[in-house]
């Protein structure tokens, strides 16, 4: 009884302070107050015309609102790497595919924005160095940094009412984590939002599979870190990320066979493979927001880049 009745004191007084501090404002956004300036106000009008830019990072924090309360209510966390890729290709391989893949996949959703790329993902042992770590240039998280990394910018996208929030890695370290994250969090919300990994854009060996229908057929393997699918994915984005005119330049813009030297060739295959990428990705995209969390993994052909 004596445990009832302070319970209830405590609760009295806590309603009473409550009820006598001042009436609060409306809240503030913008990075500033909105008692100092209307534009920090939730509801002021976008003092701007709409964005066309599908990155978060290109976009006003009114257009972010908007582009949401317009029905843009799913978001993709694409995770790219800083490792070494030959002599040809720059450290921020992923990073240059992702750039222009993210933005084909979110323009065919038609209701998507892409969250910016997490440029530094687990890459080897950081000391003694293993995998890419030997290689200079290379950054590598810890598996459990990347996982809080992931957890944090889903967790901050789900406060702001994003209902789809999708995982996408263009390399093979980051699949796991990806996973375990969409998993773990899909467990703890119950599916609202839907967190899926979408482990069907990481499909190299389908890439590859499609693109010789098209006529790109890989030679022998220069046993680099590199093939005309990849170099072909940077190059669409920015040749100068697989040194392309210095390639050219130098006789050297082959790769497993395959010359890249003709440029309007080179661009076709470009535009066909970031299709074919984007195409599939929709695909298990728009399967795994109605399964409401990530789909079961499928057979892995080979290795990836």
């Amino acid at each position: 009884m004596k445990r009832l009745m302070l319970a209830a004191l405590a609760l009295a007084a806590t309603t009473a302070s409550a009820q006598q501090r001042p009436p609060q404002g409306p809240p503030s956004m913008g990075g500033g107050q909105c008692a100092q300036n209307p534009y920090n106000c939730p509801d002021a009008p976008n003092p701007l015309p709409p964005n066309p830019s599908i990155w978060l990072e290109e976009l006003t924090w009114m257009d972010v609102r908007d582009a949401i309360k317009a029905g843009k209510t799913t978001i993709i966390i694409p995770t790219g790497g800083q490792e070494p890729n030959g002599p040809w290709l720059v450290t921020g391989k992923h990073n240059y595919v992702l750039h222009t893949n993210c933005e084909a996949i979110a323009r065919k959703l038609g209701n998507a924005l892409c969250a910016p790329i997490i440029k530094l993902v687990p890459e080897g042992n950081i000391e003694p160095a293993s995998g890419h770590m030997t290689s200079p240039g290379t950054i590598s998280l810890r598996e459990n940094t990347f996982r809080a990394v992931l957890t944090d910018v889903v967790a901050s996208l789900k406060q702001h009412g994003f209902k789809n929030i999708i995982l996408i890695g263009d390399s093979g370290g980051n699949q796991g984590g990806q996973r375990f994250v969409a998993d773990s969090l899909t467990k703890i919300w119950q599916g609202a939002p839907v967190v899926a990994h979408v482990q069907e854009y990481y499909d190299y060996a389908g890439a590859q599979a499609y693109m010789k229908t098209k006529g790109l057929v890989d030679g022998a393997s220069d046993n680099l870190h590199d093939d005309p699918v990849i170099a072909l994915n940077m190059f669409i984005d920015d040749p100068k990320s697989i040194r392309y005119d210095e390639r050219v330049k130098a006789g050297k813009a082959t790769i497993n066979g395959v010359s890249l030297a003709d440029r309007k060739k080179a661009t076709e295959w470009a535009k066909q493979i970031v299709e074919f990428r984007a195409t599939i990705t929709v695909e298990a995209i728009n399967k795994a927001i109605a399964n409401k969390g990530t789909l079961p993994a499928p057979p892995r052909q080979r290795p990836g880049t």
